[in-house]
């Protein structure tokens, strides 16, 4: 794993072109595993000790003090998603207009059409199907009763997608793609991804390199500790797990951290239907537990 600086130079090197991002995320990369964590190296403990204060600045308790971070670095697959959203995005403004051919080919090639029955004398969808009546199918629109369904070609359903991308007849997702996800598209969906593969194609490196320096610098502001603050043991277990820290009124109870105050440190009326409102949640979670629908 390296070392706060090594990332530093990393970046610098990755920033200024002196290095490709290939080899910067194979020089990231190595020997990494994913059990590691990085406040269990050298580095960070020698680093830690410099800094670290004699007490919790939460508290003010002095057992087991650690180094409390008040945020934390995203995942590269996070900023890789965001970059590629945004690609996409502007990639879509520059290039509203598609080649309806090559368009109808990818669709072709890369997913299947699932076609939805129609009733054969108003093209009305989903025509009922009866199990033990005959004919097989009776219309919900206009009632009229047949033993065959009609169907659209996936031809017609991207020419009416040209004509009107609105059309009630193209809103329904019956495009399955081919890949290991199949997932289920209409349409416009099958349009959005398509151009999304165009974006991503046309500057994978970019968006690769732009992602990475995001990922590095967020890692690097994390391992510089900027964002800490010296916490005992049970505050900083409060503010990671339980979501809480130590009320700013009474510097006695915890709250959460969305609430500017404890419940004992709200006024009377506010207090007393806080704690309706959490005796009523209690007795439904045992009701529900009870019930075996927790």
């Amino acid at each position: 794993m390296l070392t706060y600086n090594d990332i530093i130079t990393l970046r610098d090197k990755l920033a200024n072109g002196e290095i490709d991002l290939e080899s910067a995320q194979a020089q990231y990369w190595k020997d990494f595993k994913e059990e590691q964590r990085s406040w269990h190296t050298k580095d960070w403990k020698e680093r830690k000790a410099k800094i670290i204060k004699d007490k919790c600045e939460i508290c003010g308790s002095k057992e087991t003090l650690t180094l409390q971070h008040r945020s934390h670095p995203k995942s590269y697959s996070e900023y890789l998603r965001e970059i590629k959203r945004s690609y996409t995005n502007e990639y879509i403004e520059n290039n509203s207009e598609i080649d309806k051919s090559k368009f109808r080919d990818h669709i072709l090639e890369n997913y299947d059409y699932m076609p939805t029955p129609l009733c054969p004398s108003c093209m009305g969808k989903n025509p009922n199907i009866r199990v033990s009546k005959i004919p097989r199918y009776r219309c919900g629109d206009c009632k009229h009763e047949f033993d065959e369904a009609v169907y659209r070609s996936a031809i017609e359903m991207i020419s009416i997608f040209y004509e009107d991308e609105d059309a009630y007849e193209v809103r329904d997702k019956c495009f399955v793609s081919k890949d290991k996800w199949e997932n289920i598209h209409n349409l416009s969906n099958v349009r959005y991804w398509y151009q999304r593969q165009q974006a991503i194609n046309k500057d994978a490196e970019k968006i690769g390199k732009e992602a990475f320096l995001l990922y590095l610098n967020d890692t690097i502001k994390y391992l510089s500790f900027e964002d800490t603050i010296t916490a005992c043991k049970k505050c900083a277990f409060n503010y990671d797990i339980n979501r809480m820290e130590l009320c700013p009124e009474c510097k006695q109870y915890y709250k959460g951290l969305q609430y500017p105050t404890c419940i004992q440190c709200l006024p009377d009326e506010k207090r007393k239907a806080a704690i309706e409102s959490i005796g009523f949640a209690k007795e439904m979670r045992e009701i529900h537990k009870r019930l075996g629908i927790d």
